[in-house]
């Protein structure tokens, strides 16, 4: 069954002076504040696209490689996702780097590897993504 989530944003002023807010509507969890120097200075409170684009990114990876390792025979006992993602002024998104730990009994280092890698490639979000070079580091805990 296919579904569609909604986000809003109201703006309000310049790009660089102004700032708005951002609304999970079909969750409703929240509005958070958003401004240009959340993006290229310190955060101050406010957050990016760049940020949420690494929410969305490190929980598509999460599931996707907890799916494909139960699957497999080998559930995780917990994974821990990093997505970080590097914005460039008047370049745009440059790179992703996931970074996963996980504690998955049984399975050796080299297959968590392929696994995580298996994960990246077919995430939901790494696909809508693959324009930008994404990275993934994964170990073991």
């Amino acid at each position: 069954m296919a579904a569609t989530r909604t986000a809003t944003t109201h703006w309000e002023g310049s790009l660089f002076e102004g700032g708005g807010q951002v609304t999970l509507e079909s969750s409703g969890i929240g509005t958070y504040d958003v401004s240009w120097p959340a993006r290229t200075e310190a955060p101050n409170g406010k957050t990016s696209p760049e940020e949420l684009i690494a929410a969305a990114h490190s929980s598509c990876f999460s599931m996707a490689f907890s799916n494909g390792l139960a699957k497999a025979g080998t559930p995780p006992t917990t994974l821990d996702t990093t997505a970080a993602v590097t914005f460039v002024p008047g370049t745009g998104i440059t790179e992703i780097k996931l970074s996963v730990v996980g504690d998955v009994p049984g399975m050796s280092a080299e297959d968590f590897q392929a696994a995580a890698e298996d994960a990246k490639v077919n995430c939901p979000v790494s696909q809508a993504l693959k324009a930008v070079p994404i990275s993934l580091e994964a170990r073991l805990a």
